[in-house]
């Protein structure tokens, strides 16, 4: 039995285009994805704003949160909620120099307005959770943008969502690079030291993604735990990556075994979602798997993440806790690793 609870996003059921090639499965519609997911046990859905309202700059404000309620009775029907809404701030022409840190104030404008709605959507589908993947807040050209600046530019935008609902709360995703190669919120000690900046810092976390702090070269489990420290894991997205490369967004535990595993160890011994905090799985699937079959991925990671919940609830702590007194490293390491492979 988990303890946890798991949500996915609408794009983890892809078309399989990438930055070389186009689409090459047919697209499902959103109410055959919620079937998808609760058929896997999936229990929350992620959205950005425009999954929940396609087109939306070409809506009225009216027209958006009608939308937003007939994704709210579909969500209803099928027993799911929606666990975050996050305004997608790099696919539009006002973002290609960023989003809140743009040197153009019109841009800036356009970002604010943007995010704001997005609380008012998730406010009409019952969801208190705003996310921010700051995707192009940072630079490609280094001396384009003070970076100073663009840290200040990042509080104040916060603080604008912040002020608009003083119910919701935020997290921050960081990411070191993709699409830009110096961001300004690159790991989550920025992160954390960026929540505090604002003007009601226990409503910003952190949510993690696996394959972004690999990227960082970092590991995944030291990022969640920063977080923890701080009571500011909001969320998690779990998936896996084969190193410094490209972003995989890879089948949780199908690279990095080992590092998997801590990380849901940590997450155990933390009590990660006590105050029902989801597990997400923000994974893609292979650019080769069949139309029948593009699911799959989603419900390896939820399998694997379970068999390695049970690894930890059979893991010989005592036996850890002498080699830890013992300084026996070699020993520990060695242990966890045929644990791991019930040698």
């Amino acid at each position: 039995m988990t303890q946890f609870k798991f949500s996915a996003g609408p794009w983890n059921i892809s078309e399989g285009a990438d930055s070389f090639g186009p689409p090459v499965r047919k697209t499902f519609e959103f109410i055959e994805k919620v079937k998808i997911f609760k058929k896997l046990g999936i229990e929350a859905v992620q959205f950005h704003d425009d999954d929940v309202v396609p087109d939306i700059n070409n809506k009225t404000i009216r027209q958006k949160l009608k939308e937003a309620r007939e994704v709210k009775n579909i969500l209803n029907d099928y027993g799911l909620v929606a666990e975050f809404v996050a305004p997608r701030f790099w696919e539009d022409s006002h973002t290609i120099d960023g989003a809140l840190t743009s040197n153009s104030q019109a841009d800036r404008e356009y970002c604010y307005n943007r995010a704001l709605t997005a609380v008012d959507i998730a406010n009409e589908i019952d969801c208190k959770l705003i996310g921010f993947w700051f995707a192009r807040e940072g630079t490609i050209c280094q001396e384009s943008k003070s970076p100073v600046d663009g840290w200040k530019r990042l509080v104040e935008g916060l603080n604008k969502v912040l002020e608009h609902d003083r119910n919701i709360r935020i997290f921050i995703e960081p990411k070191p690079n993709e699409p830009v190669d110096r961001s300004f919120c690159p790991t989550m000690g920025h992160a954390m030291a960026l929540s505090m900046q604002t003007v009601d810092p226990p409503r910003v976390g952190g949510l993690v993604e696996s394959a972004h702090a690999v990227l960082a070269g970092l590991d995944p489990a030291n990022e969640m735990a920063c977080a923890l420290a701080y009571g500011k894991l909001f969320g998690v997205h779990l998936n896996d990556q084969n190193g410094m490369k490209f972003d995989q967004d890879k089948t949780f535990g199908a690279e990095n075994l080992r590092q998997s595993f801590n990380q849901i160890k940590l997450l155990i011994e933390h009590d990660y979602s006590k105050n029902g905090e989801f597990i997400g799985l923000d994974v893609k699937a292979m650019r080769t798997q069949k139309e029948e079959s593009s699911w799959r991925h989603l419900e390896n990671s939820i399998k694997i993440v379970k068999i390695l919940e049970q690894k930890v609830k059979n893991y010989d702590y005592a036996k850890a806790s002498e080699f830890i007194q013992n300084r026996d490293y070699e020993a520990l390491e060695m242990y966890v690793v045929e644990y791991l492979l019930n040698a």
